[in-house]
């Protein structure tokens, strides 16, 4: 009876640090989770779509669009000059889209980034353009 009772009382405690608190390593989340939605769509466009969820609403945003020129990487020669061509020049074109859902008073509870590319700076445009680093003060 005793195994049982340890056993639901560790349930509980690892059920109770299960929380939607957004993380440091989702500063995507961490930024925007809490704020209005209307400021976060004042900030980068309206959605392009809506659904009732029953307790607030999910919407489906798309924007940041961005082209950037990527230029040609060349191996470093002997002598340390460019030697051969490692990869080619190209375009990329970055995006984000995200599904944000907020309860019934219109704050953000959740955002899930369900598009995303590499961007200039690291593996995440979305992170790079929703969330950006903040200058040291």
């Amino acid at each position: 009876m005793k195994l049982r009772t340890f056993a639901a009382a560790g349930l509980a405690i690892a059920l109770a640090g299960c929380t939607t608190i957004p993380t440091a390593a989702d500063p995507i989340s961490s930024r925007w989770v809490g704020q209005s939605a209307g400021k976060f769509f004042a900030a980068f466009g309206p959605p392009l779509s809506d659904a009732d969820n029953g307790s607030g609403n999910v919407y489906t945003w798309k924007g940041g669009y961005k082209t950037v020129k990527v230029p040609a990487k060349y191996a470093e020669a002997a002598d340390g000059k460019r030697g051969k061509q490692i990869s080619a020049a190209r375009t990329t074109y970055l995006r984000c889209q995200a599904e944000i859902v907020t309860n019934s008073d219109y704050t953000i509870r959740s955002i899930r980034v369900s598009g995303d590319v590499p961007g200039a700076n690291g593996p995440s445009y979305c992170a790079e353009f929703l969330a950006p680093a903040q200058p040291a003060q």
